[in-house]
């Protein structure tokens, strides 16, 4: 199957060029991630190159029929109930997206139907697993170990420190600048999703960690390229998201017992721990970033999994 480059080059002009104009909007007026952009536009593209093949030149040619012959094709060809309610966002926000800027009478993506996307529980360390992962990595190789590797060692440290003291996704941690920690307060200054500020409190543990990076660490890798990056990769650049997801799923794996997880399994833990020790969901939703708290109540689920566990294995006439 041809891949979205092709596709969107072969498209009819008048849809092209809407497409143009809403990418823009995507990115200028909606402020997006360009993950998020990417990920929106090559589903349209895929829906204008369906459209296109059903005679469609224009964005008034697109109606309720084609968008639902467009999802039908992909549940064929086997896409999960997720991915079909993602192309279903995609698609509505393109076609209220034609309304508004009149290029249609009618924003047809209002009558489009689509599935829930199962909501599955999420992978979470226990608080012991949890404490044993950020032990097991804070363990000095000892002796003979070069300067470089004993950077690399500590910002590892960090990373594991900071995404489980704080619950920021991995986007948020490796986009921080060393001005953007409040080392006094013990804050972050996070900007998440739509470019969206908000102040994300961190422990001790935490704080010794990057106290022990900024001196004996970070001064190791850094070039006169490296600019305000807090996190660095070994070459001096800002870290890599890619290799802060290595770092933690090795990190897991040298701990015994413990399943297999990655960044955004930590921000589950912390989230699961924070709850479990009392606090509110409002306070959860804060810390997380959550634009919605009905995001935030599937951490009550697991919660709720893990008492039925130990009540299962406690209770006397469980």
């Amino acid at each position: 199957m041809a891949g979205t480059a092709e596709l969107r080059a072969g498209l009819p002009p008048a849809l092209a060029e809407s497409l143009d104009g809403w990418e823009e909007h995507l990115r200028l007026q909606r402020d997006l991630s360009a993950h998020t952009v990417r990920g929106y536009v090559s589903d349209v593209v895929s829906l204008l190159d369906h459209l296109a093949r059903r005679q469609g030149a224009t964005p008034a040619d697109l109606d309720l029929a084609t968008l639902r012959s467009w999802l039908a094709a992909g549940r064929t060809r086997g896409d999960s109930r997720s991915t079909t309610a993602r192309r279903s966002a995609s698609a509505r926000s393109f076609t209220a997206y034609l309304r508004r800027s009149g290029q249609v009478a009618e924003d047809v993506g209002l009558r489009l139907a689509s599935p829930k996307a199962h909501r599955t529980l999420p992978g979470v360390l226990g608080t012991e697993q949890a404490r044993a992962v950020l032990e097991q990595a804070a363990q000095p190789v000892g002796e003979g170990e070069e300067p470089a590797e004993t950077a690399l060692r500590l910002r590892n440290v960090l990373v594991l420190e900071l995404l489980y003291a704080s619950g920021i996704r991995v986007g948020e941690l490796v986009g921080l600048d060393v001005d953007d920690v409040d080392r006094g307060r013990r804050l972050l200054r996070v900007f998440g999703k739509g470019r969206k500020e908000r102040s994300v409190p961190f422990g001790a543990p935490a704080a010794q960690a990057l106290e022990t990076w900024l001196t004996g660490g970070r001064p190791t890798l850094a070039t006169p390229d490296s600019g305000p990056a807090l996190l660095l990769g070994a070459r001096g650049g800002r870290l890599d998201a890619r290799e802060a997801r290595r770092v933690v799923h090795t990190a897991v794996q040298a701990a015994p017992g413990t399943p297999d997880i990655g960044p955004h399994g930590l921000r589950h833990s912390a989230a699961t721990h924070v709850l479990e020790g009392g606090a509110d969901l409002r306070s959860v939703q804060e810390l997380l970033g959550h634009a919605s708290l009905a995001t935030t109540q599937v951490y009550t689920h697991v919660t709720v999994e893990r008492l039925r566990a130990v009540h299962a294995q406690a209770h006397p006439r469980a």
